[in-house]
């Protein structure tokens, strides 16, 4: 994998757990005010978007780890 490549998915990671954060904060924001559908909505999306920087850890990971043992 390209440097520059990597580096993008580095930038789509750490921007990713930005947006994780602030749907987090946004639920937590949501329960106090008993909006309990919008917490649940919130939360369910940021669970997904922190699943997906999970998945650009990963190829991250293993690429690094490859060319390590490679």
């Amino acid at each position: 994998m390209k440097q520059a490549t990597r580096d993008a998915l580095n930038r789509a990671y750490v921007k990713l757990l930005r947006l994780v954060d602030e749907l987090y904060d946004e639920v937590d924001k949501a329960i106090e005010n008993e909006d309990f559908d919008d917490a649940s909505l919130l939360e369910a999306r940021a669970e997904i978007l922190f699943e997906q920087a999970e998945a650009i850890s990963a190829v991250i990971s293993a690429v690094i780890m490859e060319q390590t043992n490679g």
